[in-house]
């Protein structure tokens, strides 16, 4: 005898005699699929609207990237400003100095430094980027002013663009005067963007231009001053300009300069912001996973339930390759249309992201469609949505005719079935081939991979494991309504498992986002806590030094410490220079010869080095020994450098020769000066040099005072007042913050349609369950009790794992990756775990008040 769901849907199985389905083709499949789906419409899209979110992240993506690349082609003139970019941070030569005047067919001079600016209107202190302009830089684009003569004018006149943020925060406007060094300038105008400017760059170091020709008198271009020097070049006849600095490259590299072409910034910016999409890509890619199990777990049930029907054809003599592929054109079908709607969302949502993303890119982003990313989003969901659904779909080929007499369809072989091993095997090689499509790193590649099964294993063994604990030690001495709603986590066709690794998985992602964006504040605001330093003087000269800091004593400021620093060179190392080796030489890189070295001289360590190897020499104790230095442990290894090594430094003319003697392991994350190289005492005291003093301000009242002393004082000395600095780091981190968790939040959405999905899709598992229930005489309010706690418990579980999961991977990365102190905040633990678990309730409780508006008879008809 048919069971009442089987007779109700015969008639969409008439098939022509004419037409056996053994000699049937391909569009008797399709009509097949077309008819069994009329009924199941809804509910197909339902099973396919997990991938949907998971598709537009990554039509987004790739719309932006697509954008992305065209835009940076367009405007990488204008990111440099010129053909030609030269620079270093020292002073030219007169023989390298010939070379550069004898470029371009006009020219611009750039010097650019940090240093003190004073408002005298409001008598507020800044530290600034100053950049000392001559020429008619930028020769593309332009310095975007207001008003915008300004761009212009003020490189005739004694006056200054400053940053529009600084005007607003120390209430200036144009007309007034700002001083630099010695001088006033007057404020000619706001500069609203400089080529090359981000909206993060501008926060972190405010530009202030002023005319290169009244550098001199602001008394702030000394001996010892740390100034950049750029030279912009613009070529009015056509030259090829790669094949220019491939001539003068030999040259710059042996003098230490660098160099920037219109080419190379597009191949910098595009590389940087590529290692954006990639990274935003494999988020996006985290989202289409978790859809994809919701797809899988939905095709699964869906093919259960038509096990009846599928026996049926069976016994009118459909095949079983027939009958697979009448479901697999019904996924391929609603894959395309799910696949189609997450491509215009996701182009819809790029329409957006250009403005999450301004303060981070440097160009204009244009929003126009880009179809190869719309074709590449169709085809990937479709071909995941197939890739996935075949795990259950292969079950079909177990299904016989004698399923008719069997009221269920026992799929306990298919642990040994190999196709299903086959599928997951093409799964596990698609996940790594779209990673390394990504990536481009078989390495990291690999970690990412692990790290997708990881995590997938230990919830699922977690679910595994609730539904086995459940079951093995029942609370039979609870209320039998707890009990029931227990019971449910382990019956058939629970969603347990399936629930668990997708709302846990994003919970997971989402509370290690915030675990790490609180770990590098915490990591930085560590190092300004307690009796540590929060403000550093630079730039104090040698005759400076003691009056700096009987000012400092003045205002009641400790001088916590004060350290000299001397510039230098690296000359060579054992007795091979910059001009002898190549990148792959011994390990040696060209690039350590060409850098400028800012080291200091000690007897003692300091409470962010420790000594990892060899001795350490408090000082020289004659004047014919050579010097043993300390060397920081991880350039020393990049070096592949040994104890006993001889490394030969150029201070200023003067050639050092020294003997490594010690390795340090330093503490980068404190704010204080940290060095790679730290000479003995007895060395380099007669040097010339700068001093830095660290010292600790109680209020930024206090911090307010002193600043303002020191500029009119000492000029010249910059301030870093680390409670700006941690103030600026926490509106960086805010917006990279906002546009991870942007994308990150398509995870614990697709996560909650997953949910949704399965919960909607449990209601036909729960209804004979139910109808029961009611007929034994369960009330309206126990069968809700009953459902509300079959979902707290799912919803709990799901949330508890995720929150576990991320503790522990913030515990790594506190530990191993930014070896800080692992600290935990429970209040947003706690709000997501109520927020998950308020959500699953809500939906289960919805979705059952559907049956419960309906007689046992009408749901027992097949109406509901």
């Amino acid at each position: 005898m048919k069971r009442p769901e089987q007779v109700n849907k015969m008639s969409d199985y008439k098939i022509d005699d004419s037409k056996a389905p053994f000699r049937a083709g391909v569009s008797w499949l399709f009509l097949m699929a077309w008819r069994d789906s009329r009924r199941n419409f809804s509910r197909l899209l339902l099973f396919v609207s997990s991938i949907i979110l998971g598709i537009a992240a990554l039509v987004a993506i790739y719309s932006l990237g697509d954008n992305l690349r065209k835009d940076i082609d367009a405007q990488a003139a204008g990111l440099i400003g010129a053909d030609l970019e030269i620079s270093t941070n020292r002073a030219v030569e007169p023989q390298m100095k010939n070379l550069l005047d004898s470029l371009g067919d006009r020219k611009s001079e750039e010097r650019s430094f940090a240093s003190m600016i004073f408002f005298p209107k409001t008598q507020g202190t800044r530290l600034v980027q100053i950049k000392a302009l001559q020429g008619g830089f930028p020769y593309y684009g332009s310095l975007e002013t207001d008003p915008i003569a300004a761009g212009t004018s003020f490189r005739n006149s004694k006056s200054a663009l400053v940053d529009k943020t600084l005007l607003l925060q120390y209430n200036a406007k144009v007309g007034d005067s700002v001083k630099i060094g010695d001088i006033s300038f007057v404020i000619a105008g706001a500069l609203l963007k400089a080529p090359g400017q981000t909206g993060i760059s501008a926060s972190v170091a405010p530009v202030v231009y002023i005319p290169l020709n009244f550098l001199h008198q602001t008394g702030l271009s000394q001996k010892g001053s740390r100034i950049n020097y750029k030279y912009y070049y613009k070529y009015d006849t056509p030259v090829n300009i790669e094949q220019l600095v491939k001539k003068l490259e030999p040259r710059l590299d042996k003098e230490g300069f660098n160099y920037n072409t219109v080419e190379n910034q597009k191949e910098n910016t595009g590389r940087a912001f590529s290692d954006l999409t990639k990274f935003l890509s494999l988020v996006g890619f985290i989202a289409l996973l978790l859809g994809c199990i919701g797809v899988a777990s939905a095709i699964h049930i869906y093919m259960k339930e038509k096990v009846g029907s599928i026996a049926i054809l069976r016994c009118l003599g459909v095949k079983a390759i027939q009958a697979f592929l009448i479901y697999l054109i019904q996924i391929v079908g609603i894959a395309l249309i799910g696949s189609v709607i997450g491509a215009i969302l996701g182009t819809v949502i790029q329409q957006f992201l250009p403005i999450v993303l301004k303060d981070v890119i440097p160009v204009e982003i244009t929003t126009s469609i880009s179809w190869p990313a719309i074709g590449q989003g169709i085809v990937l969901g479709i071909f995941i949505s197939i890739l996935f659904a075949l795990l259950p779909l292969v079950s079909l080929r177990k299904i016989s005719p004698l399923n008719t007499l069997r009221l269920s369809f026992s799929d306990d072989t298919t642990n040994s079935d190999r196709a299903r091993w086959l599928v997951y095997g093409l799964i596990l090689l698609f996940i790594f081939s779209f990673t390394w499509q990504q990536l481009r790193d078989w390495k990291e590649t690999f970690f990412f991979t692990a790290g997708i099964l990881v995590a997938f294993g230990i919830l699922a063994a977690i679910a595994k494991l609730t539904m086995w604990s459940v079951r093995k030690f029942f609370p039979s001495s609870w209320s039998y309504l707890w009990r029931q709603g227990l019971a449910n986590l382990y019956r058939p066709n629970n969603q347990t498992i399936i629930l668990i690794v997708s709302i846990g998985l994003g919970t997971f992602f989402i509370c290690t986002l915030f675990s790490i964006q609180s770990m590098l504040l915490g990591r930085i605001s560590l190092s300004a806590s307690g009796n540590q330093p929060n403000m550093v003087l630079f730039d104090i000269q040698t005759a400076q030094k003691e009056q700096v800091s009987a000012l400092a004593k003045e205002y009641r400021l400790p001088v916590l410490q004060q350290v000299p620093i001397v510039n230098m060179r690296l000359q060579s190392i054992n007795g091979r220079t910059g001009e002898t080796i190549n990148n792959k030489d011994s390990g040696l890189r060209r690039g350590a010869f060409t850098r400028e070295y800012r080291v200091t001289y000690r007897s003692v360590l300091t409470a962010s080095e420790k000594l990892t190897e060899g001795t350490w020499h408090p000082a020289v104790e004659g004047a014919a020994q050579t010097p043993h230095i300390s060397v920081e442990e991880g350039w020393a290894r990049r070096q592949k450098l040994k104890i006993g090594d001889t490394m030969v430094f150029n201070v200023q003319g003067a050639m050092v020769s020294t003997i490594i003697g010690s390795f340090r392991e330093v503490d980068w994350s404190r704010v204080q000066t940290n060095f790679l190289v730290v000479f003995p005492k007895g060395v380099l005291e007669d040097a010339p040099q700068f001093n830095v003093l660290l010292t600790r301000v109680t209020s930024d009242e206090a911090s307010a005072r002193f600043q303002q002393a020191m500029v009119k004082s000492f000029p010249n000395v910059s301030i870093i007042d680390l409670g700006l600095v941690l103030k600026t780091l926490d509106d960086i981190l805010g917006k990279i913050g906002f546009v991870i968790r942007f994308m990150a939040g398509f995870s614990i959405v697709t996560g909650l349609i997953v949910l949704i999905a399965s919960v909607l899709i449990s209601k036909y598992q729960r209804i004979q369950e139910s109808v029961l229930l009611r007929t034994l005489g369960a009330s309206r309010r126990q069968i809700l009790t009953i459902t509300a706690l079959e979902y707290f418990f799912l919803g709990a579980l799901a949330s508890l794992t995720g929150i576990i999961l991320s503790l522990l991977a913030s515990w790594a990365l506190a530990t191993y990756t930014f070896k800080t102190v692992f600290s935990v905040s429970p209040l947003p633990l706690i709000i997501v775990f109520a927020l998950i678990c308020l959500l699953t309730v809500a939906i289960g409780l919805i979705n059952i008040r559907g049956v419960l508006k309906r007689s046992p008879l009408e749901v027992l008809r097949g109406e509901a």
